[in-house]
C-alpha cells in the first residue's frame, strides 16, 4: 500500500481519514532499498548483487598510488576507506614497551653468541624511528579499514571481478578476504553514511597513509619548452617542448568561441622568443594584429591581391636527393592540383595532364638531367598553351580557362611575389571566394614546403581550420605526407578545426591523429562528443568535462598521458593575442588616442 493510500482510504460507503504525521515519508524511506537478501559471501540488495571485501594485511613499503589500479578498472565497485586517530599517549607507552622487548632479545642474542638477527635490528631500529617522529608530533597513528564492494548481475560476474582485483592486489602484496557472515555490516560500511561496522583495522602512521590517497594525477610536464597552461586537477605546470618529441605535430580540436585560436597563438608567441619560425595559413584574417605586434609578414591572398604564387615553382634539389626525383614528385603534385581544380579527372585525361607538365617544363629547360636553379618557371598559361596542342585537350582548356583568362585567374597565373624567409609569416585566406580555399590551401602549403626543404630551421607550420584541406582527399593525402615527412626537415605540424566530424570522416583523419604527439581537445558540441570520445577513448567523465568546459579549458594529451588544463596568458600576450572583438576595439580605439595625442 502506498503513501498516498495510507493517508485517505475509501470505501463503498465514504473515506475513512487516518493520521498524515505517522505516514509522512523520510529521507530513510527515500534511500532505504526495497528489499534485501543476505547471503555468506554476497548481499542482493534491489536485485542487484553485491559482495564486500577487508583487506587483512600490507607489505612493509607502500608506493604512491598503489591503490590507482584498482580504482581505474572498468568494473562497477565502490571503495571505502575508514580512518580513526589513535590516542598518541597511550601509544608511546605501548611503544616503550615493545621497544623494551626488542632491545632485550638483541641482548640475550649477543650474550649467546648467536649471529645478529638483521630483521630483528631493522624492527628496532624502525620502532625507535617511529617513537621520536611520534613524541615530535611528526607523525600520528590511525586504525585503518580499507573495504571493498563489487558489484555484478549474478555471481559468474561477482567472482571474475574478484578475481581481477585480488590479482592486481596480491601482485602488490596486499591480501582481501570476504566479509564472510557480514555481508550487511560490510555493505553498511561501504554506504556513504561514515559508519564502520566490520572493524577489520591496520595500524598506519601518517607517511604510509598517504598513500592511501585516491585521486592521483599526472604531473604533465619536462624540463624545457614551453608553457601551455595549468594542470586543473593540481595547478602544476603543462611545460613541453614538441621539438623533443617523436614527432613534432599537434591537432586541436574545439567549437566556435571555445578559445583554439587564442591558445595556438600564445604557443606562436612564446615559440617565437625560443628562435622557431612560425608559417601560418589563416582563412579568418584572426593573426594579422600579431604578425604587426611581432614584426611578423602578412600576406592577404585573394583574386585581387598584389600577392602570387605560381603552383609551377620547383623547389631545389638538396644534397642527398636526385634532380630527377624532385621534378618527378612536384609532377605528381601538380596533378592533384589540377584533380581539385578542375573537379577530378579521367585515367585518360592524367595521362595528357601529364605529358604536358614534362613539355612545359621542357620549355623552359628544366628537366631532370639539368640544374634548373635560376631557371624561371612556367606560368599556368604556359601550361594551357601546351595543352592546346595536344590531341583530346578540348574538356580539360575549357575547365582551365577560368584560372589562365576569367575571373580566377588573379591568384596563381603570375609569377611568386611572396618572401617566406621571416621569422613569422602569415597567410590570410578570408577573401578568396569559398569555392577557391582549399586550392589556395593547398598551393600555399606545397609552396610553403618546397621553401622549407631549400634550409633546415625549425619551423612550426600552423593550419587554422584544417577542415578545409580535410574536405578533398589530394589535399588530405598531402597534408599527411607533411605530417609524417616534416620532422627530417625539423618541421612541426600544428592542424586547428572546429568541424570535428569533417575532419575525421576523412581517411586520413585519425591517421593525422596518430602522427601528432600532442593533441588538444577543448569545448565540444553535443553532435560530435560521441566521435570525439570513440576516437581519443575517453571516459565518461572526460566526455562530460569537454561538454561543460570554458573558454580555454579542455584536455591535453602528449602520448599516452593526458591531463585537464587551462590556458593562462599575463596581460601582455593577452593584449597582443586576443581574438575578442570588443578588445580588439578598445585596443585600436586606445592606439588611435595615442597618435592624435602624438600629433
Amino acid at each position: 500500500m502506498g503513501i498516498f493510500d495510507l493517508i485517505k482510504q475509501k470505501s463503498g460507503i465514504g473515506e475513512k481519514v487516518i493520521d498524515t504525521e505517522s505516514a509522512l515519508m523520510t529521507l530513510e524511506d527515500v534511500v532505504a532499498p526495497s528489499a534485501v537478501k543476505v547471503q555468506p559471501r554476497s548481499i542482493n540488495v534491489s536485485g542487484q548483487n553485491a559482495r564486500v571485501f577487508f583487506t587483512v594485511s600490507y607489505p612493509r613499503y607502500l608506493n604512491d598510488g598503489w591503490l590507482e589500479p584498482i580504482l581505474n578498472i572498468e568494473r562497477e565497485m565502490d571503495v571505502s576507506i575508514v580512518i580513526h586517530p589513535i590516542d598518541t599517549a597511550e601509544t608511546l607507552k605501548k611503544f616503550q614497551k615493545k621497544v623494551a622487548e626488542v632491545q632485550s632479545q638483541i641482548n640475550m642474542n649477543e650474550e649467546k653468541g648467536m649471529v645478529r638477527d638483521p630483521q630483528l635490528e631493522a624492527a628496532y631500529r624502525n620502532l625507535e624511528d617511529l617513537r621520536d617522529k611520534l613524541q615530535q608530533a611528526e607523525e600520528k597513528l590511525f586504525d585503518v579499514g580499507l573495504y571493498v564492494a563489487v558489484y555484478g548481475a549474478n555471481e559468474d560476474i561477482l567472482n571474475e571481478t574478484e578475481s581481477e582485483i585480488k590479482g592486481i592486489l596480491d601482485s602488490r602484496l596486499v591480501y582481501l578476504k570476504p566479509a564472510l557472515f557480514q555481508q550487511e555490516q560490510g555493505f553498511r560500511s561501504i554506504i556513504p553514511t561514515g559508519t564502520d561496522e566490520l572493524t577489520v583495522h591496520s595500524k598506519f602512521n601518517s607517511s604510509p597513509l598517504s598513500s592511501f590517497f585516491p585521486f592521483t594525477s599526472f604531473d604533465l610536464t619536462s624540463d624545457s619548452g614551453i608553457l601551455y597552461g595549468i594542470n586543473r586537477h593540481n595547478s602544476s605546470l603543462v611545460l613541453f617542448d614538441r621539438f623533443a618529441l617523436t614527432n613534432y605535430n599537434s591537432v586541436t580540436f574545439a567549437t566556435s568561441g571555445a578559445g583554439k585560436s587564442y591558445a595556438i597563438k600564445l604557443e606562436i608567441l612564446r615559440s617565437l622568443m625560443f628562435g622557431t619560425e612560425v608559417i601560418v595559413i589563416d582563412p579568418e584574417r584572426e593573426y594579422e594584429h600579431l604578425a604587426e605586434a611581432t614584426g611578423g609578414r602578412f600576406f592577404n591572398i585573394s583574386l585581387s591581391s598584389s600577392h602570387h604564387i605560381n603552383p609551377f615553382d620547383l623547389p631545389d634539389p638538396q644534397e642527398d636527393e636526385a634532380p630527377e626525383d624532385v621534378l618527378r614528385s612536384h609532377i605528381i603534385e601538380l596533378i592533384g592540383l589540377f584533380r581539385l581544380m578542375l573537379g577530378g579527372l579521367s585515367p585518360e585525361e592524367e595521362t595528357i595532364i601529364d605529358q604536358a607538365l614534362h613539355e612545359v617544363y621542357a620549355l623552359k629547360d628544366i628537366n631532370g638531367d639539368a640544374d634548373w636553379k635560376g631557371l624561371e618557371p612556367p606560368l599556368l598559361s604556359d601550361f594551357e598553351m601546351v595543352l592546346a596542342g595536344m590531341e583530346g585537350s578540348d574538356s580539360l582548356i575549357a575547365r582551365l580557362q577560368k584560372y589562365t583568362a576569367g575571373t580566377w585567374s588573379g591568384f596563381m597565373n603570375k609569377p611568386t611575389n611572396v618572401d617566406i624567409h621571416q621569422k613569422f609569416i602569415v597567410f590570410s585566406l578570408r577573401d578568396m571566394e569559398d569555392e577557391l580555399k582549399t586550392i589556395a590551401m593547398y598551393i600555399i602549403t606545397n609552396h610553403i614546403w618546397n621553401m622549407i626543404r631549400r634550409r633546415l630551421q625549425k619551423r612550426l607550420l600552423v593550419i587554422d581550420e584544417a577542415w578545409w584541406m580535410m574536405k578533398s582527399e589530394d589535399t588530405a593525402s598531402f597534408l599527411f605526407s607533411l605530417a609524417k615527412r616534416g620532422r627530417k626537415y625539423y618541421l612541426g605540424i600544428a592542424t586547428i578545426t572546429q568541424d570535428v566530424d569533417d575532419f575525421l570522416r576523412s581517411p586520413y583523419g585519425v591517421p593525422m591523429i596518430t602522427n601528432s604527439s600532442l593533441q588538444f581537445l577543448m569545448k565540444q558540441s553535443a553532435t560530435s562528443i560521441d566521435l570525439v570520445q570513440r576516437t581519443f577513448n575517453l571516459t565518461d567523465e572526460e566526455k562530460l568535462l569537454l561538454l561543460e568546459s570554458n573558454v580555454g579549458e579542455g584536455i591535453f594529451f602528449v602520448g599516452l598521458k593526458h591531463v585537464a588544463i587551462k590556458v593562462i596568458a599575463s596581460y601582455t600576450e593577452d593584449q597582443i593575442i586576443t581574438s575578442d572583438p570588443s578588445q580588439i576595439l578598445q585596443i585600436k580605439q586606445a592606439r588611435a588616442e595615442l597618435q592624435a595625442a602624438k600629433g
